[in-house]
């Protein structure tokens, strides 16, 4: 099973997934954590470009680009070979990201998105996306709390707040086009709330623990 979890920055996605991961895995569940940008060398690579305060002039093309290219390789090399081996992957953002930051945000058009998300991509879909939602004025104050903690401010965070906002409404239309896929969760609330609710959502969707499988893998 392929889940992803999709919000703008200070909704909560990095300690949500790595709390969720840890508790399947304890369940027994295969379970592989990723993240994009990055989670290979090359991506990695590309996402100290990509987010970095030294890249501000990156024009949105350009910066969809890289993003696609370090998608591609992530679904080849990490996420379909532990799918195939029958493991769940757990990846914090995918390609609903693109179409929300580069697509509603940036003002790209969403036709030539999706023709180049495929290409990346190879048609790969999440079968499951949590949708973390929080007004982006208050994710934005978590992400500049973050910093007295040696938290990062990255190239997207000094984006306009007019931008945040069009892309968390781009989220709101990327759910409504596809309800099955997407579950939508309150991230204002306390850390351990969000987290029951979507232990709560996979315990209805994911399938039986596979004894022989059971481990844990990371990338």
């Amino acid at each position: 099973m392929f889940i992803t979890f999709e919000g703008t920055d200070g909704s909560g996605k990095t300690t949500q997934v790595g709390q969720t991961a840890e508790v399947l895995r304890a369940r027994g569940y295969q379970v592989l954590l990723t993240r994009e940008p990055g989670g290979t060398s090359i991506g990695d690579q590309i996402r100290q470009v990509l987010l970095g305060m030294k890249s501000q002039g990156m024009h949105p093309r350009a910066e969809l680009l890289l993003f696609s290219a370090s998608r591609a390789q992530l679904v080849e090399e990490v996420i379909r070979p532990h799918l195939a081996d029958g493991g769940i992957v757990i990846c914090d953002r995918f390609y609903d990201s693109t179409y929300a930051y580069q697509g509603y945000g940036h003002g790209l058009d969403l036709t030539d998105l999706r023709a180049i998300t495929h290409f990346a991509t190879g048609g790969l879909t999440p079968d499951l996306t949590v949708f973390l939602d929080i007004a982006p004025e208050d994710s934005l104050q978590r992400r500049l709390s973050s910093l007295e903690k040696g938290g990062e401010w990255n190239r997207l965070d000094d984006m306009a707040l007019a931008f945040h906002r069009r892309v968390r409404q781009g989220y709101h239309t990327l759910a409504a086009a596809e309800p099955k896929r997407w579950v939508s969760i309150n991230a204002a609330r306390p850390i351990s709330e969000v987290q029951s609710e979507i232990l709560s959502t996979l315990e209805r969707r994911l399938p039986p623990v596979r004894q022989e499988m059971a481990g844990v893998t990371s990338a």
